[in-house]
């Protein structure tokens, strides 16, 4: 998982917090507002596990966001390791960099409200999961690399 930022059109900032599957490239999850405390991410990856079921580990970069009491505790009684990539290193998280800077460039409209921008990263996550072939598992799509490993 990782976070990014973006601007209304009013210039004030939001975040996103991406949750992709390493193994099928599924965006599981994709948070947007103002603030998104570590709080926040605990509800909304109880709210992604819930179906898949728990990961091992999630794989993480060194932000504030990861180091909470708050978090670090969540993923110890889930039993979930947080694994952190090294400092500097955005390839270490190979499989949701390339997510973030599509996103970036596919994005390059101004948002008026952060509900459009909600709207739209809803939107974005199924057209991502079920319509956009990604190259990176053979230029299908994730819900296909699903259904074809059922």
């Amino acid at each position: 998982m990782d976070f990014m930022a973006d601007r209304l059109a009013v210039r004030r900032q939001f975040r996103l917090l991406n949750v992709l599957d390493d193994c099928n490239r599924e965006g599981l999850g994709i948070e947007v507002d103002f603030w998104l405390p570590a709080e926040r991410v605990v509800r909304a990856l109880n709210q992604i596990i819930e179906w898949p079921g728990k990961p091992w580990a999630i794989r993480i970069d060194n932000g504030p966001e990861y180091v909470s009491p708050t978090l670090v505790t969540w993923a110890w009684k889930q039993g979930i390791a947080l694994t952190c990539i090294q400092p500097g290193k955005p390839q270490q998280n190979a499989c949701v960099e390339p997510d973030n800077r599509t996103v970036r460039h596919k994005w390059q409209n101004l948002f008026a409200t952060i509900e459009e921008a909600q709207q739209i990263a809803t939107e974005w996550l199924w057209t991502c999961n079920n319509e956009r072939l990604n190259v990176g598992i053979g230029g299908v799509t994730p819900a296909m690399k699903l259904k074809m490993a059922a």
